[in-house]
């Protein structure tokens, strides 16, 4: 990034900062039960379980309808954007993605669920073939025209 860009990421800081609740929260949702019994510290669900009183999976429910309310701050924030890169954005958004997907299963990264493992296999390693298939073509279609 650019020296002006930099400045522009200092006063719309909003998207990097929607984006990491996002990642916050899936993280929370998906390993704070692990996390607890190993007597780790306190996650977003525990401490609004002792704030407020609720049972857990109410507290479960409030930090969903929170990543609920935070995608709609995170695609504001996009629609209004005028300094930050698009690319940038792209970037911010996906990592919130990656988050969901990562956690929806539970600890999709200390501990090894079967649902995770199949979504990365697909994404990263399956795709792979088809899309070596088709660059390979296109690259064989581009030499016979040039």
């Amino acid at each position: 990034m650019v020296k002006e860009e930099l400045k522009n990421l200092e006063k719309n800081n909003d998207i990097v900062r929607w984006s990491s609740t996002i990642l916050r929260l899936a993280d929370d949702l998906g390993t704070s039960s692990d996390e607890e019994k190993r007597g780790d510290v306190l996650k977003s669900i525990q401490c609004y379980m002792n704030d407020t009183g609720v049972l857990e999976s109410d507290a479960r429910e409030y930090m969903r309808h929170l990543i609920h309310e935070t995608w709609k701050k995170l695609n504001k924030a996009e629609i209004q954007n005028i300094a930050l890169p698009q690319v940038f954005i792209k970037i911010s958004k996906n990592l919130a993605r990656m988050a969901q997907c990562m956690y929806q299963y539970g600890d999709g990264h200390g501990i090894e669920h079967q649902e995770t493992k199949d979504r990365v296999m697909s994404l990263l390693i399956d795709s792979i073939p088809k899309w070596s298939n088709q660059c390979l073509r296109y690259i064989q279609v581009s030499h016979i025209h040039h």
